[in-house]
């Protein structure tokens, strides 16, 4: 049969058409008045599962250090929260919003009963004042967190006991005075308590908790004045003037801090309806990418904001703290720059972080990163081990929050929508069952490599044919996307939102073919730096991996390590590609994600069966073959890579086949290439 080609934009503009007044989701209700209706809204934690590939990188979480490092860690082992006599503030909390959605997620056993090892001491810990969690601890940042943890708990578990412990926690709030001041963690993140505060708010509708939150708006740090008046811009990193310090000001410039306080505005934009807000948090983040901006997504901070330069560290907190602020805000506002963002980070920033297996992490990570070690670099703020992958190459905090970010990614894969039906906000093989229609249960399974390959199916499962609206993002980067399904052909265009309204059969299923055109872009120094769907690309270079003792005990549990990595091959290489025909001198070579997805050969991965740990000897993904050329004036600069000359650069070497890799999959990598000045050496690459 002929597929019939239509306009999606014709078929969006239909389903607007035909509905008048207010849509409400009855399945999962949004906002009450006299809040803002979201855009979206974000589906109880388990609603969501992990498949393919992505459910193999959340199996090898479960089985590094998120799945044991409360066996061995002191910090955690010997924690308040879970009725020890050690740390009593943040980093249990931390912990557990990460444990908690990735036990849940993967539905295992061993995981939820550590989950329910630490949250019956804090359930029990609950006062008649309203107040919870270790009795030595006085500071309400902590609870902010553990809020979160007691809210995800609740949907996972529907226990009572959580939801009776925030509200009495947020009636405390309450009834006392704030106590949100500028120079402490308390007073800069305040408005983090506004999450579950809302949360809160939809389960309970009581105006009393919009009273809590508007306290908390009023009497805490502006991050709205801030944005519109951004104080440490490329000038002030420049001229050495953001305050590297744990005052007032500096706290201002903490790069964990800002990927926090991004939502900040955006949430209080639901209550206040004023537009300023929601402004705030798009100029935030183009400031941040003007002044900061790295590739993989990020903005710098190593430990405080530090420039564009690719020499510059990312703390790897506020990675996973930016993703969880965008999806906190995709779900507000539906912008589907937000998502396009959370998928840079999710795909790139976030596994360039980690070790394949997830046993070390790195404290900053670097664009352009061609050692790691323990020398001297010239970080913001932080020590000389903060790129060693290890078990705490740096101040412990990462080592605590880092387990967040694959979990809450895969629950804001899907949401729902106000007209009663889902839309699929980020992709990543899955499975989502909700409700929808008429309260009636629909299972859709996700299956694609994305962001490996751009091929797209979506099977739909019920126990009789439901009529929904079915919405997918369509990312900013695709020219074009094909969308199949019912015989018909439907092409949308990049940054828009594909809206279906149909009777969608058991079995039927939808394509969704992205394109996977090579791009480039613009980077620092005119550098560049190539991009294939949400995929950033590294240079490949050869790598030894050293286990090393650095200045703590990483007490030799299982998998737990510090990593020396030492580069075999040359890395000063410019790229020799046309930005004006990218076709033409790349090549890709794809494989399958394998156990380790971000895993290329010769990483070294822990083996549990033998008690070691073994090379990897499968290449990424993905490989893209280019033409290179080695820039002999372009060496090291305080152990680190140096700056990208300026391009155009003038040829100096012999023409070479290089390999490119996903970020995620390069532990050593340049990602801000130099461009080799092709005007000159035409002939020879003819």
């Amino acid at each position: 049969m002929e597929k019939k080609i239509l306009a999606g934009t014709f078929i969006i503009a239909l389903i607007i058409a035909g509905c008048s007044g207010k849509m409400e989701n009855t399945n999962y209700p949004g906002n009450p008045e006299p809040l803002l209706q979201n855009a979206y809204t974000k589906l109880p934690l388990g609603s969501v599962k992990p498949e393919g590939w992505l459910k193999a990188q959340l199996e090898a979480q479960a089985d590094g250090l998120t799945g044991h490092v409360d066996d061995f860690w002191p910090d955690l082992v010997n924690s308040a929260w879970r009725g020890g006599e050690g740390e009593a503030w943040e980093r249990g909390p931390y912990f557990l919003d990460g444990l908690v959605p990735l036990a849940y997620l993967l539905d295992d056993a061993r995981l939820k009963d550590k989950v329910k090892e630490w949250i019956e001491p804090i359930l029990t810990s609950s006062t008649d004042t309203g107040w919870y969690g270790p009795a030595k601890n006085k500071d309400r940042w902590p609870l902010a967190v553990a809020n979160k943890v007691l809210m995800q708990y609740y949907e996972a578990t529907g226990d009572s006991r959580a939801l009776e412990v925030v509200t009495k926690y947020f009636r405390y709030l309450h009834d006392t005075p704030p106590d949100w001041p500028d120079k402490e963690w308390r007073g800069v993140r305040a408005m983090e308590n506004a999450v579950t505060g809302y949360w809160l708010y939809r389960q309970l509708k009581e105006p009393w908790i919009l009273e809590v939150i508007r306290s908390i708006q009023d009497n805490s740090s502006d991050w709205t004045a801030y944005y519109e008046n951004f104080p440490w811009d490329s000038a002030a990193s420049a001229e050495k003037k953001i305050p590297l310090n744990w005052g007032p000001d500096g706290l201002t410039a903490h790069v964990v801090n800002n990927a926090m306080a991004i939502k900040y505005p955006g949430l209080w934009y639901q209550q206040s309806g004023d537009k300023r807000f929601r402004k705030a948090v798009f100029d935030g983040i183009d400031k941040y990418d003007l002044n900061h901006g790295q590739a993989g997504g990020r903005f710098s901070g190593d430990e405080h904001l530090s420039g564009r330069s690719p020499d510059r560290g990312t703390e790897l907190c506020a990675v996973v703290e930016y993703m969880y602020s965008l999806e906190e805000l995709y779900s507000i506002f539906g912008d589907n720059r937000l998502a396009d963002r959370l998928e840079l980070l999710a795909y790139n920033a976030l596994p360039g972080t980690t070790t394949p297996d997830m046993w070390a992490h790195q404290y900053d990570q670097q664009s352009n990163q061609v050692v790691v070690n323990g020398e001297k670099r010239a970080w913001s703020t932080n020590g000389n081990y903060s790129n060693i992958y290890g078990l705490m190459p740096n101040f412990a905090c990462c080592l605590a929050n880092m387990h967040q970010g694959w979990p809450k990614f895969v629950s804001s894969l899907w949401m729902a929508s106000n007209d009663k039906g889902l839309i699929a906000a980020a992709y990543g093989p899955s499975t989502v069952k909700a409700k929808v229609g008429d309260g009636q249960i629909v299972e859709i399974t996700e299956e694609t490599n994305y962001p490996f390959d751009g091929t797209i199916s979506f099977r739909f499962t019920s126990d009789e044919p439901v009529r929904f609206s079915f919405s997918m993002r369509i990312p900013g980067w695709a020219d074009t996307a094909v969308i199949t399904y019912k015989d018909k052909v439907i092409r949308e265009k990049g940054g828009s939102t594909a809206k279906i309204f149909a009777r969608w059969d058991p079995g039927e299923v939808i394509t969704l073919e992205l394109p996977m055109d090579i791009r480039a872009e613009r980077r620092y120094n005119n550098s560049m730096s190539l991009l294939r769907g949400p995929l950033y690309f590294s240079l490949r270079i050869g790598k030894e991996y050293r286990s090393v003792k650095i200045n703590y005990d990483n007490f030799s549990y299982m998998g737990s390590v510090d990593w020396e990595i030492n580069p075999l091959t040359p890395w000063n290489y410019g790229l020799m590609v046309d930005r004006n025909n990218l076709k033409r001198g790349i090549t890709v070579v794809a494989g399958e994600p394998g156990l380790y997805p971000f895993a290329d050969r010769g990483d070294m991965i822990w083996s549990a069966d033998s008690a070691r740990y073994l090379p990897w000897e499968h290449d990424a993904p993905l490989i893209l073959k280019t033409r290179g050329m080695q820039i002999p004036g372009w060496t090291l600069k305080d152990n680190s890579a140096d700056i990208p000359p300026l391009s155009p650069v003038r040829p100096e070497g012999i023409n070479e086949v290089i390999e490119l890799v996903p970020y995620g999959s390069a532990k050593l990598r340049i990602t801000e290439f130099p461009v080799i000045d092709l005007s000159q050496v035409m002939d020879e690459i003819r």
